[in-house]
């Protein structure tokens, strides 16, 4: 359990790192798009679940804290929320690199929202959807001045 607990990382890591240091590369985008990116944690994630089922359903049927805090506490309860946590959170941070993308935001300014996403996955998405309202705010107020310079030339 211990070496795939080390060696998951490497099933999302080249991803992460197209989108953070060449988020402007064409197949990176090409690469991402897929959302077969997504399929090799799903897959291990899967089959590290399913020999535990019997042990993990109930637990997640009906989650009580003393009951998750002893599956987490084991290793193979740490390796498969950990797998958990890699595959969402890249399923996440696939989101928000494409949206950022077609709304043409800086990669300046997400590469730091996409490593946020990669180790604290909400706190980045969150902090996303406030990137993506200001920069939302600033392309409305930016079309306006452009259309109302039309307008006045015209």
């Amino acid at each position: 359990m211990d070496r795939v607990f080390g060696l998951s990382g490497f099933l999302v890591l080249p991803f992460w790192g197209l989108m953070i240091f060449l988020p402007r590369a064409r197949w990176t985008r090409r690469i991402i798009e897929s959302p077969l990116v997504i399929l090799a944690p799903a897959l291990l994630y899967t089959a590290l679940v399913l020999p535990a089922l019997r042990e993990v359903l109930p637990i997640v049927n009906r989650p009580s804290l003393e009951a998750v805090a002893s599956l987490l506490g084991s290793p193979a309860g740490a390796t498969i929320g950990w797998v958990h946590f890699l595959a969402f959170d890249l399923f996440v941070g696939r989101w928000v690199y494409l949206d950022s993308r077609d709304r043409d935001i800086s990669p300046w300014l997400m590469a730091p929202v996409l490593y946020l996403t990669l180790m604290l996955g909400p706190m980045g998405f969150s902090l996303y959807l406030a990137v993506r309202a200001i920069a939302g705010r600033q392309a409305d107020a930016h079309g306006e001045i452009a259309a109302s310079r039309r307008v006045k030339e015209a």
